[in-house]
């Protein structure tokens, strides 16, 4: 059985709640920005928006694949998860971590997704965004 034949075990977070979670990743990276170049820098640069989607894209790939989700993702209390052919779940190593969060910054991925609530970024990566919840229930730990 391929991959793409496996189902989903997990239920996926809900819309709101990682919009919620894209919501604190970006207000930090802008934090972090501001924190480097200073306000007026900030504010008069026009590279400083390309500045806060590398800051998010490195921080939201690097805590995925060191400790299963992105600031905003843990600190709402989301997972990404990654399902093997066999049906197990796994963290996401850091390659696929670095192409799924490009895929988020290109915005269509995340908004064509299937029934099962996972984006073309999800698909490409084999991942899932779930609530620590629903990962808990789901592995007995």
């Amino acid at each position: 059985m391929s991959p793409a034949q496996v189902p989903w075990q997990l239920e996926t977070a809900t819309w709101p709640r990682r919009a919620g979670a894209l919501l604190v990743d970006w207000l930090a990276a802008v934090l972090v920005v501001i924190a480097v170049t200073g306000l007026d820098g900030y504010l008069d640069d026009r590279a400083s928006g390309f500045y806060v989607m590398a800051v998010y894209w490195l921080q939201a790939s690097l805590f995925t694949a060191l400790a299963g989700g992105s600031f905003g993702q843990l600190a709402t209390r989301l997972r990404v998860v990654r399902q093997a052919p066999d049906g197990t779940l796994t963290s996401l190593p850091v390659l696929p971590s670095l192409l799924r969060h490009a895929l988020v910054l290109l915005v269509i991925p995340p908004l064509v997704f299937r029934p099962d609530g996972r984006g073309l970024h999800d698909l490409a990566t084999r991942s899932g965004a779930v609530t620590l919840a629903a990962l808990r229930a789901g592995t007995g730990r």
